[in-house]
C-alpha cells in the first residue's frame, strides 16, 4: 500500500522515525508521500527522504493554515525557486481552511490560486486541503478551469453533492483516511458511491487516527484500518482495495 499523505517528518516522529517506517512495512505500507506545510519544514523532509530514497516521495506547497499576510509571498517564492531544483510528485498540501482560521482568507485564496498555476506550469498534481471550504475551492477551480487542475482532495469528508461536484471535474481522486472509520463521520453512503479507481489511501499522520486507536498518535501502519473499512463498506477484499488504490496512487503521482 501507499500512504499518499503522511507527515512523518514532524517532531512527533523524531524519537522513532525508523521504527515507524518498519512498523508500516510490517503492515504492508512500503511507500510514503510527504506533503509540505511551509518552507521551515523542508530540510527535515529532505533529510527523512535521504534515509529512504526508494520509499519516500515529496510534495512542495504552502498549507492554508500557514498562510500569513506578511510571509506568504516569501513562501511562494521559495516554492517557485525550489521546484526548479528538486523532483517533487505534487504541489501540496495546498487549499483553503475555514475551520481553524478565516482571518487570512484573502491571502489563502491568493496562495491557493498561485500554487495551482505552479502545478500547471510543472505538470504536477495538487493535494488539496478543503476543511469547511468546498465552496471557496470550487469557485476558484471553476474560475481557473484553464489550469486543468488534477490530483487529490485530501482527507475527503464532504457530502454526496461535494463528491459529485469534484467528480464533475474529471481529474481528481479522493484521499480516504481515518475519518471514514469514525462512527459519526456519515461517510459510508458516499464511499459506497465511489468507484475504487477514484480512491487513494492516506493517514495524515500524526493526525486523524482511525478507530480503534482514535485519540493516539497516528502513523502509517494504521493505513490497514482504512483499507479494511473501505473493503467492509464496499463488500470486497482488502487485497482488492490495496491493489487498486496503489495503482491509482502510482498513476496520479507518477511513481514507478
Amino acid at each position: 500500500m501507499i500512504d499518499t499523505h503522511t507527515h512523518l517528518y514532524l517532531e512527533e516522529f523524531d524519537s522513532d522515525f525508523d521504527e515507524t517506517i518498519a512498523r508500516a512495512g510490517l503492515a504492508g505500507v512500503d511507500t510514503f508521500i510527504f506533503p509540505a506545510i511551509e518552507k521551515s519544514a523542508f530540510e527535515k523532509m529532505m533529510s527523512r527522504r535521504l534515509h529512504y530514497p526508494q520509499k519516500v516521495f515529496l510534495a512542495i506547497g504552502l498549507h492554508p493554515t500557514s498562510v500569513q499576510e506578511k510571509t506568504y509571498r516569501q513562501e511562494l517564492d521559495f516554492i517557485e525557486k525550489t521546484i526548479k531544483n528538486f523532483s517533487f510528485v505534487a504541489v501540496g498540501e495546498i487549499g483553503i481552511d475555514c475551520y481553524w482560521t478565516v482571518e487570512n482568507i484573502v491571502w489563502q485564496r491568493i496562495a491557493f490560486e498561485r500554487q495551482l498555476e505552479i502545478a500547471a506550469e510543472y505538470n504536477l498534481p495538487v493535494i488539496i486541503h478543503a476543511r469547511n471550504s468546498f465552496d471557496e475551492i470550487f469557485s476558484i477551480l471553476d474560475r481557473r478551469s484553464d489550469l486543468a487542475a488534477r490530483g487529490v482532495f485530501h482527507a475527503f469528508s464532504g457530502t454526496g453533492d461535494d463528491y459529485c461536484k469534484i467528480k464533475s471535474y474529471g481529474s481528481f481522486l479522493f484521499g480516504l483516511g481515518g475519518i471514514i472509520t469514525f462512527k459519526n463521520s456519515g461517510m459510508t453512503s458516499t464511499v459506497e458511491k465511489m468507484s475504487l479507481d477514484e480512491i487513494v489511501l492516506e493517514t495524515d499522520s500524526p493526525y486523524l487516527t482511525p478507530a480503534p486507536f482514535r485519540g493516539k498518535r497516528n502513523e502509517s501502519a494504521n493505513l490497514i484500518f482504512v483499507a479494511k473499512k473501505i473493503a467492509e463498506i464496499k463488500n470486497i477484499s482488502v487485497k482488492t482495495v490495496s491493489e487498486q488504490t496503489t495503482v491509482n496512487a502510482k498513476k496520479c503521482f507518477s511513481i514507478t
